[in-house]
């Protein structure tokens, strides 16, 4: 930046050099074709050292301005890269909670036009307002000390630029506030459609869609003509008054020509001087336009990157140590507060995980169970009682080093576009190949694998669409089981696995999971009776805890369950439950395949 700004400085001094050496030769050749006398020889010599005086101003002139638009797009490219990464690395900090509630296309429409829109202030902008400033600075000196009454004229146009700059600005800062606004509804109604295509060609919506779009485009354009029509007015109005200025330098300065008041290269002077301002006012508008933008996307911008994240590690806060591995929740309450209020979810949840012993977790839809499976990795924070493993508060270690503890399968899992190999390895892209396909087998997925042409360079589709529901769920298990947490989360993970292909999974695991604590979640009752011990969640309440015989025997909720999905009914009852809910298998048969 300071080199930017020194090339521009210097680049300016000789623009204001250029009007004097061309007046100064113009007055040597008046002179010397008013004077029969002068010797030829001298004159020539004098043209020639003026003429090649203002060959190297124009040349230098010239190197400066280049090397002043260089550092400004550099600059420019620097600091749109700093803030790339600023805002990426903000967003990956940031909480959960802070992603429930705001859509991946207004993040995308800021970490991508709005950083643009920084980015080209420097040169557009900065660099180029200075440049006019010390023109107009230095001009007014030198021609103020030449003429003052033409001095006065030729910088006549200043005050009403002035006035339509600050009013431009005003209004282009409103417009491309909504501007961009309205461009992140738009690409948020891109993200959406493109991430629901299926269910758009599934319900023939097309048209729909279409139609919607066609209707956010719509209003941005309009919203980017309303700029660029006050962008032309206010530049317009800027030239005009410009050339007005020309036209009364020329009036006056040859009226005093005639009057020989001053001679023909002092006028020279002045038009030269007013023709080199021609360029930098006639690109004020874009002046007024990168002020204006800049100011709307750099406001946009930082307010995600002025944000504190929620959950975070304290300034004191130490790597996890795991001693035996034991998870307890001591009196856990939880509650999202949010612009909805405050909804509680968890009350007074107290039990223990330890190694070589599994917790099944059960409960109707909305009990609170994936709440609770969030709240060990610390995706939320609890707002009553604690967690703790080894009797170590969660809130009181470094998040990463609980991440590498704990492992959560989830059941809405997320594949990148790459090969399997990679989506398995992700949390150990180093890791050996006999490692990921021991991990593959355990999930039951390292047969599928090897049946596919290319094996595990495959190439899993966007978001993994490639995949049956099935196959992601075993490749999101065989993902966790790369980290060997200490502490292993399933939330529902096996719903759209068959049961022959849990069963074997559970088989798998058995000599993992006798070393590691285990939670199960799940609304099937077939993938967690073997738990050691069992929660009833319900309204983020234990209702009934206990093995799987001790809560059939107790004759209450669980038991209710275990009629309605395990036990003979009716025929409509058992053909929906009686399978362990095989209609969420994914149209898998029981080696995992497609059928």
């Amino acid at each position: 930046m300071t080199l930017a700004i020194v090339t521009t400085i210097i680049a300016a001094i000789f623009m204001l050099v250029i009007p004097q050496l061309l007046g100064s030769a113009i007055r040597d050749a008046v002179d010397f074709l008013a004077d029969d006398t002068a010797d030829r020889s001298d004159a020539r010599r004098q043209l020639l050292f003026t003429g090649l005086m203002l060959f190297g101003a124009s040349v230098a002139r010239g190197a400066f301005t280049m090397a002043h638009n260089y550092m400004g797009e550099s600059i420019g490219q620097h600091i749109g890269y700093e803030l790339r990464m600023s805002f990426y690395r903000k967003i990956q900090r940031m909480s959960y909670s802070y992603h429930n509630h705001v859509h991946t296309g207004d993040l995308m429409t800021r970490g991508m036009l709005d950083i643009e829109g920084v980015r080209l202030f420097v040169n557009t902008a900065l660099l180029r307002t200075l440049l006019l400033a010390i023109l107009i600075g230095g001009g007014t000196l030198l021609m103020i000390r030449t003429d003052p009454l033409l001095g006065v004229i030729s910088l006549s146009f200043v005050p009403f630029v002035a006035w339509r700059a600050i009013s431009a600005r005003l209004q282009l800062r409103r417009g491309w506030r909504n501007l961009q606004e309205r461009l992140s509804v738009l690409t948020r109604v891109m993200d959406e459609n493109l991430a629901g295509i299926r269910v758009v060609r599934a319900f023939a919506g097309q048209d729909y869609e279409m139609r919607k779009f066609n209707k956010v485009s719509d209003e941005a354009q309009a919203l980017a003509n309303d700029l660029i029509g006050i962008r032309v007015r206010n530049t317009t109005f800027m030239t005009f008054a410009f050339f007005a200025s020309v036209v009364a330098v020329l009036w006056v300065g040859g009226l005093k020509v005639i009057d020989g008041e001053i001679d023909v290269g002092t006028l020279t002077q002045f038009l030269a001087f007013m023709f080199i301002l021609q360029m930098p006012v006639r690109q004020l508008g874009m002046m007024v336009n990168g002020f204006a933008r800049a100011q709307t996307s750099g406001t946009r911008l930082f307010e995600i990157l002025d944000l504190d994240p929620v959950i975070k590690d304290k300034p004191d806060a130490k790597a996890l140590e795991i001693r035996n591995g034991v998870l307890r929740f001591e009196h856990v309450d939880f509650a999202f507060m949010d612009e909805f209020g405050d909804e509680r979810v968890l009350r007074d949840v107290s039990f223990e995980a330890r190694p070589g012993h599994t917790v099944g977790i059960v409960g109707p839809p909305g009990s609170g169970k994936s709440t609770l499976a969030h709240l060990v990795p610390r995706f939320y924070d609890v707002t009553g009682g604690r967690i703790t493993i080894d009797g170590q508060d969660l809130r009181d270690v470094q998040l990463e080093s609980l991440r590498h503890v704990v492992g959560v399968v989830q059941q809405d899992t997320f594949m990148f576009t790459s090969s399997i190999e990679n989506n398995v390895a992700y949390g150990e892209p180093w890791a050996e190949t006999e490692t990921i396909h021991r991990a593959t087998t355990q999930a039951q997925l390292h047969d599928w694998v090897r049946r596919l042409p290319r094996e595990y360079e495959t190439l899993v589709g966007e978001r993994g669409v490639s995949l049956s529901g099935g196959q992601r769920q075993r490749l999101s298990i065989a993902r966790s089981l790369m980290l060997k947490p200490k502490i292993i989360i399933f939330d529902d993970s096996t719903a759209a696995i068959d049961a022959a292909t849990e069963q074997r999974i559970r088989v798998a695991l058995r000599e993992i999971t006798r070393e590691r604590a285990v939670i199960i979640i799940s609304h099937r009752l077939s993938s967690l009776m073997h738990a050691n011990e069992i929660l009833f969640l319900d309204k983020g309440e234990i209702l009934e805890r206990g093995s799987h015989e001790e809560l059939i025997a107790l004759g209450g909720h669980y038991h209710d369950l275990y009629e309605l999905q395990i036990r003979p009914g009716d025929d409509a009852i058992s053909h929906l439950g009686g399978t362990g809910d095989s209609d969420e298998s994914g149209g898998e048969d029981s080696d995992g395949d497609e059928s």
